[in-house]
């Protein structure tokens, strides 16, 4: 199962639709901050959340089942990931998740404390703290494993994030 998870578009529906073109996902989970109308957002299977840029209605948290896995899908802004990981960490951890999907920071995150992996792909449009906008990618290649990918807007690779992880 591919999983595409974007944050952060701000408006950007049709760069959005450019990436879900581009990677052909099973499932999309957007993190919030979509700025736009959910009608506008590409009609595929899809988990959003929303974002405190956000003016239409949608769920601050979500739990999302696939691929054997349990995902915890919020924005972050409520779970201070700016300062630190440990709250969002631990909210991922209680709603049973093994994989928490998040955004508001706009600098994307791949890393596993302990049992959980912390996934913030980054903004599609509007990068801080580094130089290019991200998307990520999970792959579930076997039950309880899967592979973490991260791209440019137009499908080129970023090496710095992503990694295989068992879960």
């Amino acid at each position: 199962m591919r999983v595409l998870i974007v944050s952060d578009s701000h408006g950007q529906a049709d760069l959005l639709a450019r990436i879900v073109e581009e990677v052909q996902p099973d499932h999309m989970i957007h993190c919030g901050d979509f700025c736009t109308p959910l009608d506008q957002l590409p009609e595929i299977s899809r988990s959003v959340v929303r974002g405190n840029c956000d003016w239409e209605e949608a769920a601050d948290e979500q739990v999302w089942e696939g691929a054997g896995l349990r995902f915890f899908i919020t924005h972050g802004h409520r779970h201070r990931v700016k300062r630190d990981l440990s709250l969002i960490r631990a909210r991922a951890e209680a709603s049973g998740a093994r994989i928490a999907c998040f955004g508001h920071s706009h600098v994307p995150v791949c890393e596993q404390r302990e049992n959980i992996l912390l996934i913030n792909p980054g903004s599609i449009a509007y990068p801080r703290g580094v130089t290019h906008p991200s998307y990520a990618v999970l792959e579930a290649e076997e039950p309880g494993r899967v592979r973490v990918s991260y791209h440019l807007p137009g499908g080129g690779p970023l090496h710095r994030w992503g990694g295989d992880f068992s879960l």
